[in-house]
């Protein structure tokens, strides 16, 4: 039966087809470009999920990316990734597909889900210290390709929060004012809320340089390409840039890849955190990050509500905040500082105050106090850590307390201070406070090339009570 010559030619000839049919290019999904409507491009006659990934040709024989941000019945709403200039009516669309999920000769094509989301994948790792990326993970400092870095997808599976470590250990971030007042626990979520010219992007290089986190992670969202540059070569400096990561998606690429960039420093600090890192995560700002997303809605027909916001900006503010924090039990922590600008100095504004809600505690710099020259310019009253309370001990919250309502009584005086209206010896409190203004001062401000870590924070806070007495 075996040498029958009629099986060995059939055998053969099956074997000649299936070598054939291996060489056929697998099938893929195409439609075309029907309409373009200022961010927005329409599609027909393909289906995509949404958050899938697309290429665009353009003459050339070039391709423009672009993901799917909806849907109406047969039509696709996509958004670019890059300059739309050169796009003509008709022009092809299909699935991207990386040379990650390529068949090999004699493979079945991978399912068309594989594909979209091995696309979404990004650089991660250890590769990327001291480097300056896009929103896609490509370089942008010119210090050539990455070496050898792993993969991670953008989009992770949120961490149960019974399984989360407590926040139980405190985290030193340099800065005297905040590691005695406003102490920050390891995995705590927390807004700097601030206005243009006060100091915000000083303060948050000093903290990525003065910090005891191991890893600094720092998404530049929506920032003029010139900060950029400032923010990494001049507050940055080297040694802060040693042990950080940098994603710069600045305010003239796309909302898409403003939104990108945020969840790409989120995903790498995710990274070093399940390695059982101390990181620490600075997101410059998570109001462009809302801005990203308002543009992004409105393009697709989304109704705005609250000062022009569409209801899908608050549903993505915590579903990004989330994703830091701590780790399972004895893993790593991600200390992120969100930072919040609050348009003419106004706290009230929907970004901010929704930041409030969700955040665990801010910090509010003062125009007032920067254009009086005290730097950093927080404010003490107006600034809390909700996580504080259970990071510090008895005695420690007590001399907290105790400058708090100095500071603020002597701040509620300032003016019958001033002119003389006020009798020494009407107000025991009062006249305290008028006593320990220098040094509560001189306490609260610190240069920028100063470091202060939390043991002497601490012991001089305590020190300011003992001289007087």
């Amino acid at each position: 039966m075996e040498d029958n010559p009629h099986l060995r030619k059939l055998r053969h000839f099956l074997e000649d087809c299936r070598s054939q049919v291996e060489q056929v290019p697998p099938f893929r999904h195409y439609g075309r470009l029907t309409r373009i409507n200022g961010l927005v491009m329409e599609a027909a006659g393909i289906q995509l999920p949404l958050g899938a990934s697309c290429g665009i040709q353009v003459s050339g024989g070039r391709a423009i990316e672009a993901e799917v941000v909806g849907f109406s019945g047969d039509r696709l709403y996509m958004m670019p990734r890059e300059d739309v200039q050169g796009l003509a009516p008709g022009a092809l669309v299909t699935a991207l597909e990386t040379a990650a999920t390529a068949p090999q000769l004699g493979e079945r094509p991978p399912p068309l889900r594989r594909q979209i989301d091995r696309a979404k994948h990004v650089p991660v790792g250890n590769a990327l210290l001291g480097r300056v990326l896009d929103s896609n993970g490509r370089p942008l400092d010119g210090l050539g390709p990455l070496n050898n870095p792993q993969s991670r997808s953008l989009q992770s599976r949120p961490i149960n929060p019974l399984s989360r470590a407590p926040i139980n250990r405190s985290l030193d971030v340099g800065i005297r004012a905040i590691n005695a007042l406003l102490t920050v626990g390891g995995g705590q979520r927390l807004g700097l809320f601030a206005g243009s010219g006060v100091g915000k992007s000083v303060l948050l290089g000093m903290m990525a340089r003065y910090t005891e986190a191991e890893v600094i992670v720092v998404g530049l969202i929506g920032e003029r390409g010139r900060e950029v540059k400032e923010f990494i070569e001049h507050i940055l400096g080297e040694e802060g840039m040693r042990r950080s990561v940098v994603v710069a998606a600045p305010a003239d690429t796309s909302p898409l890849m403003r939104l990108q960039g945020a969840y790409y420093a989120t995903t790498i600090a995710e990274e070093f955190r399940d390695q059982g890192c101390k990181v620490l995560l600075i997101m410059d700002s998570l109001t462009r990050f809302a801005m990203a997303q308002r543009e992004i809605a409105l393009a697709i027909g989304e109704p705005p509500v609250t000062r022009g916001y569409p209801p899908s900006v608050f549903a993505r503010l915590p579903a990004l905040v989330e994703r830091a924090g701590n780790g399972p039990d004895g893993g790593g922590s991600i200390t992120a500082f969100y930072t919040v600008l609050a348009e003419g100095d106004d706290q009230q504004d929907p970004i901010a105050d929704s930041a409030r809600a969700i955040l665990d505690g801010h910090f509010v710099l003062s125009r007032h106090l920067a254009d009086a020259g005290h730097y950093p310019a927080i404010d003490i009253e107006q600034s809390i850590s909700r996580a504080m309370t259970g990071l510090i001990d008895a005695e420690h919250l007590d001399r907290v307390r105790r400058f708090k309502q100095l500071y603020s009584r002597y701040q509620r005086s300032r003016d019958l201070i001033a002119v003389g209206a006020y009798a020494a010896g009407s107000d025991p409190l009062l006249d305290e406070a008028i006593r320990l203004q220098p040094l509560m001062d001189a306490f609260l401000q610190q240069r920028i090339d100063e470091r202060a870590d939390y043991a002497g924070s601490l012991a001089m806070l305590s020190q300011l009570f003992t001289t007087t007495q």
